[in-house]
């Protein structure tokens, strides 16, 4: 059989695997977490897991108000630092909080209120899902909502279907976040956009239409400017650059990890815009491969570019410069931090007012009974931009893997299509965000970390024992 046509039938056979293990993790969440009503009311707990975003406390925010509309939710609690956070018991009050500073949080970046983690529950640390099922039950928890992407999704999707298996009456909620934009599929089924990413989409905008103002007055001396973005080895961050110039009127290249090429060929294509310009601005994924950068992985076994000895921006810097430039002065580099996903004065309105409602969502599915369930975002068709809240099962979601469309980047390699343009551009909006302030600073949510009286012996998380023990000599 000739290789072509092996590859296709394997494609085929992988094709039909993954829709046999979608077909039966349905069908086993369903018939664990059928809808169930509480009899009397249960109290709740949400977390926040993995990177933060400029709208994920809008989306507790939604949570918190939405529970008050229901008598079937008690005390609502926060996990202090995400997962970890139940597992030690460490809850806060959140409905004792003053109503105006809950309010706030619409407008409060980050995760500094409640704190995130990056601990990831694997399937041999049984000890921890037992733990957790404990705290549940001391605290009378009836509702378990979590904030985060896919991996918080597949801890949702387990903590559910384990407190079903052991009689506990629980309802598991996924509340969707990342500013990467990868949860769910590439079709756009499971979801069309993930809170959190319109508002990083709108600071790549602006960063890229000042960074022109500053290359085009300095390119005497700084003829390429090269802006490393976040999004890991997916390209929905830096391909929001083309936001700032959708008329491609500026010198402005843009590599996606989706569409490498050597650092030979990326300097023959900016050495053929200085050419023809005089200058060039390149906006470059963290994880466009130019070689080993020296990485360091997170507890999920994500790249942790911003902790890697090098970055991807200064190898592209050192290498233009090395090569030479076909006009006078130098390359430059500049690498965004963690501003990228708080940088609240450039976060989109659009997604911060969908990052609440999807909040409330989550909260109305949980107290319906609809166990099992990621609240969604899906785009209305028609050209009116438009959005409705749904629900996708977890499983579904835990399982899926989005990937940048590949018809969405340019001939050239170097550009994304005007059909990008279309999906993002409602997401970015079309204000900037109102802030409220106190004496010239913003004025951020401050809330009590009032906890709940711890009623179970201490608990070290097992990873972490795990991971102590093996240093020892």
């Amino acid at each position: 059989m000739p290789l072509s046509r092996r590859g296709a039938v394997l494609q085929r056979s992988c094709d039909a695997s993954l829709e046999t293990v979608l077909l039966h993790a349905r069908r086993l969440s369903l018939t664990l977490l059928r809808p169930r009503l509480m009899s009397s009311p249960k109290n709740l707990v949400v977390a926040q897991s993995g990177g933060p975003s400029a709208v994920i406390n809008s989306s507790l925010c939604g949570i918190v108000q939405a529970a008050r509309d229901f008598d079937t939710v008690g005390t609502v609690y926060a996990a202090h630092h995400g997962i970890e956070g139940v597992l030690k018991e460490e809850l806060i009050d959140l409905s004792g909080q003053a109503a105006e500073e809950i309010a706030l949080l619409r407008r409060t970046p980050a995760a500094g209120s409640i704190g995130t983690c990056r601990y990831k529950i694997r399937e041999h640390q049984q000890e921890d899902f037992a733990r957790l099922i404990e705290v549940f039950a001391a605290h009378e928890v009836g509702y378990f909502l979590y904030i985060g992407g896919n991996d918080s999704m597949d801890t949702a999707n387990k903590v559910a279907l384990l407190a079903a298996e052991r009689g506990l009456d629980l309802v598991g909620v996924g509340v969707p976040k990342t500013i990467d934009n990868d949860v769910g599929d590439s079709e756009f089924k499971l979801i069309d956009h993930t809170p959190g990413y319109g508002s990083t989409a709108k600071y790549w905008m602006h960063m890229v239409q000042n960074a022109n103002e500053e290359n085009a007055g300095s390119c005497p001396a700084d003829p390429v400017l090269v802006l490393q973005a976040m999004g890991r080895r997916i390209g929905f961050i830096p391909a929001a650059a083309r936001l700032a110039d959708p008329e491609r009127q500026l010198p402005l290249q843009i590599y996606l990890a989706e569409s490498p090429c050597s650092l030979a060929q990326l300097a023959d294509n900016v050495n053929d815009q200085l050419r023809r310009d005089g200058r060039c601005i390149v906006v470059i994924s963290e994880g466009f491969d130019v070689g080993d950068l020296g990485e360091l992985k997170d507890a999920f076994g994500h790249t942790s570019f911003s902790s890697s000895e090098t970055t991807v921006a200064q190898v592209v810097v050192n290498y233009l410069n090395r090569a030479g430039l076909p006009v006078k002065g130098a390359a430059r580099g500049n690498v965004p931090g963690t501003d990228q996903r708080h940088a609240m004065a450039l976060a989109s309105p659009v997604d911060l007012d969908e990052a609440y409602r999807v909040g409330r969502h989550a909260l109305a599915l949980a107290a319906r009974g609809e166990s099992g369930f990621m609240a969604t975002i899906l785009r209305e068709s028609g050209d009116k931009y438009q959005v409705r809240y749904d629900q996708v099962p977890l499983a579904e979601v835990a399982l899926s893997e989005r990937r940048f469309p590949a018809d969405w980047i340019a001939s050239s390699g170097y550009d994304v299509t005007d059909e990008f343009l279309r999906y993002a551009t409602p997401l970015v909006g079309t204000e900037m965000v109102d802030l409220p302030m106190e004496e010239g600073r913003q004025r951020l949510a401050r809330l009590r970390h009032d906890m709940a009286p711890q009623r179970l012996p201490a608990y070290i998380p097992q990873a972490d024992r795990e991971a102590a023990a093996s240093k020892v000599p």
